[in-house]
C-alpha cells in the first residue's frame, strides 16, 4: 500500500488517513479504554459506600452496553481532537493532511451516528452540522511513520478546566492547593470520577495543550521523575478527601488518576492548566 520515493521518503496516501480517522472516532465514542475499566474496578473495590459503589459499577454496565450496541458512551460525543505525529520522511499524497482528517472526522460523526456539537461562530451559535472544524495539533518527529491520536472531548468536563500564569515563587504545595481546590469546586459538574491531564511550564498557549497531551498518558502510570510523580499522588489524595465521590453522590473516588507534564519556562513565569475529563477519557490511535 505503500512505496518508496528515493532512499528515504515513503509515501501515504490522504485516504488512508481518512479512514483510520473516522475508524478510531468511532472506536473511541463506542469503547472504554481498558486502563479506565480497570481503574473503575479498582474503586468500586475500594469505595465504602453503596451509593458510590452503584454509581462505578452503572459506568461499567453503561461501557459494557455501549461496547455491545455499538452505541456511544455519552450523549456529547464531543469536539474532535486530533493528535498527528507525523514522520519527517513521510510524503503525504493524494490530498492535503488537514482536508485528510477532517474527512475522517465528517464520516466518522455521520457514519456512526454521533451528535455534532461543534457551532460555526461562538456568539452566534449556528452548527457547522458535520462537527467540523477538528482541532488538529501536529507534531513533526523523526522517521516514516504516521501515528494519530484522536479524542472526543465533552464540554461538561472540558468547561471545568483552568489556567493561571503562576508567578516563579509558586512552591508545589502552592500548586497543589490551586489544582486540587479548584476541582473540588468544581464538584460533580465534570461528571467526576474525572481525570486530571497536567501542564506545568511552557508559555500561556503551549501549557494548556500540554495539559490535553497529559490526558492521553495512561491513568495507572505516573510521571517518571518522582518529584512530579510525588505531586500526582498528592493533588489525587487532596482532591479524592473532598468526598465529593463519583458523580457527587460521595465517596472516596472524585477523580481515578492526576497525570503531569512538565516543560522548560522563561525565568520570569510559571505557567500552569489543567484539563478536567470525565472519567471515560476518549482516545484512541494507530500508527500508518
Amino acid at each position: 500500500k505503500h512505496k518508496i520515493t528515493g532512499d528515504t521518503m515513503r509515501e501515504i496516501e490522504a485516504s488512508q488517513i481518512t479512514s483510520a480517522v473516522k475508524q478510531l472516532f468511532i472506536k473511541a465514542s463506542y469503547h472504554l479504554p481498558e486502563d479506565v475499566k480497570n481503574a473503575l474496578l479498582k474503586a468500586i473495590q475500594n469505595e465504602t459506600t453503596n451509593a458510590a459503589k452503584q454509581v462505578l459499577e452503572i459506568l461499567l454496565e453503561n461501557a459494557q452496553i455501549a461496547a455491545q450496541n455499538d452505541f456511544p458512551l455519552c450523549q456529547d460525543t464531543g469536539m474532535a481532537f486530533v493528535f498527528v505525529e507525523l514522520g519527517q520522511d513521510v510524503h503525504i499524497c493524494g490530498g492535503l493532511l488537514e482536508d485528510a482528517v477532517n474527512a475522517g472526522v465528517e464520516q466518522a460523526y455521520d457514519e456512526g451516528f454521533l451528535r455534532k456539537s461543534v457551532v460555526e461562530d461562538p456568539l452566534r451559535r449556528k452548527n457547522t452540522g458535520n462537527n467540523l472544524p477538528a482541532v488538529i495539533f501536529t507534531e513533526i518527529v523523526a522517521g516514516d511513520k504516521i501515528k494519530l491520536t484522536v479524542m472526543p472531548k465533552g464540554f461538561g468536563a472540558e468547561n471545568q478546566s483552568r489556567l493561571k500564569m503562576m508567578i516563579p515563587a509558586t512552591t508545589p504545595d502552592e500548586i497543589v492547593d490551586f489544582i486540587a481546590n479548584e476541582v473540588i469546586a468544581s464538584g460533580s459538574k465534570g461528571c467526576p470520577p474525572a481525570v486530571i491531564g497536567v501542564g506545568i511550564g511552557g508559555s500561556f498557549d503551549t501549557v494548556a495543550h500540554m495539559a490535553k497531551k497529559a490526558l492521553l498518558l495512561p491513568i495507572d502510570g505516573h510521571n517518571e521523575d518522582p518529584f512530579y510523580a510525588d505531586m500526582e499522588k498528592k493533588i489525587l489524595e487532596k482532591i479524592n478527601n473532598s468526598g465529593i465521590g463519583p458523580m457527587g453522590v460521595g465517596g472516596k473516588t472524585t477523580v481515578l488518576s492526576v497525570r503531569i507534564l512538565a516543560a522548560p519556562t522563561h525565568i520570569a513565569g510559571l505557567p500552569l492548566a489543567y484539563n478536567y475529563c470525565c472519567h471515560s477519557t476518549r482516545h484512541a490511535d494507530i500508527e500508518l
